[in-house]
């Protein structure tokens, strides 16, 4: 009978200590600017800063990321890199795969000496897309 109240607690234990490593973060964006390789393969320079006002999602129990553009980019998370962080920046990065099936590499970065500013990277190989972020 005490082993089956043990079995339970840990049970109860290890479902309760799962929810609390599960969760879901929110963010707005206010702007995003995009840079590309050129046909020789060279990076080129970032364009200007457009505004705009998304919802972005990192669920790490669904294990997605997800921005809510006109067309919503959903990200499948394949792996978590673990967290980077230095006198400038504190970075949380994700292998993952889009919605066309492409690998991709996600970053949230705080940038420590810009008031904490945050912003997400979406790595490709032959562009990158970066957001202004902030929580909600």
């Amino acid at each position: 009978m005490n082993s089956i109240r043990t079995y339970i607690l840990l049970l109860f234990l290890a479902l309760g200590l799962q929810k609390v490593q599960s969760q879901s973060y929110h963010f707005k964006t206010s702007g995003f600017s995009v840079l590309e390789k050129n046909e020789r393969g060279k990076w080129g320079e970032w364009s200007n800063l457009n505004l705009v006002n998304l919802s972005v999602v990192l669920d790490t129990n669904k294990h997605r990321v997800v921005v809510y553009s006109q067309e919503i980019q959903l990200f499948s998370i394949l792996d978590y890199i673990e967290r980077e962080e230095n006198d400038t920046d504190i970075t949380y990065s994700f292998v993952c795969k889009d919605n066309d099936g492409r690998e991709c590499k996600l970053s949230i970065i705080t940038r420590k000496k810009q008031d904490y500013r945050k912003q997400l990277y979406i790595n490709y190989d032959d562009h990158i897309i970066v957001y202004n972020i902030f929580t909600v």
